[in-house]
């Protein structure tokens, strides 16, 4: 799991530096430490920021100590807070981002989600996929999925299920927390 965009931008705040690269890393995890008392390894700041690209979620001891640098009692108290004081914001740089159209027919993307869910989707061109499958989550093998764009650290946003021909409607996974993705081989 990558932290959202809105909380690395708190963390950057909160620690009174721009995080670019992965030895950034290591003074937020000195600043954790020194601000809550509490040791968050620098490989898992690295893997929440987005600097090592791997699947496993944190534990929730680990969010916790997270939201209690940035002032809040708990991750849950945090991520309420933080959807409230949402409203708009420039995106640095260039986002990661498939770009549905420009993938082969035949492709399959592994996504992955907050608490635990993943998904692994198979293009069948037209920005259509089908679940080839689920775990954890409310999709289901089989499920006919119509979305333009997976955009990494961003909610999943579907535009349509259909389940046994028949349109469930749109969808949304990873919110607030936003998802990963690997193009699998």
């Amino acid at each position: 799991m990558v932290l959202s965009q809105h909380i690395f931008k708190l963390i950057e705040k909160h620690c009174g530096r721009a995080i670019t690269r992965s030895a950034d890393c290591e003074f937020v995890a000195l600043d954790i430490e020194s601000v809550t008392g509490e040791h968050i390894g620098v490989n898992t700041i690295k893997r929440l920021l987005g600097f090592i690209d791997d699947e496993r979620e944190p534990r929730q001891t680990t969010l916790d100590i997270i939201a209690r640098y940035l002032g809040s009692a708990t991750w849950d108290a945090l991520v309420n807070r933080s959807e409230m004081m949402v409203t708009s914001d420039f995106i640095p740089g260039k986002r990661k981002e498939i770009m549905v159209r420009e993938l082969e027919v035949g492709k399959r993307v592994r996504i992955s989600y907050h608490p635990n869910r993943v998904l692994t989707l198979e293009y069948l061109g037209d920005y259509h996929f089908t679940v080839v499958d689920s775990v954890n989550g409310k999709l289901q093998t089989g499920d006919q999925l119509t979305l333009t764009h997976i955009i990494h650290q961003y909610p999943l946003l579907v535009s349509e299920v259909v389940r046994n021909g028949r349109s469930l409607g749109a969808f949304t996974a990873g919110d607030p927390y936003g998802i990963t993705y690997h193009i699998l081989p």
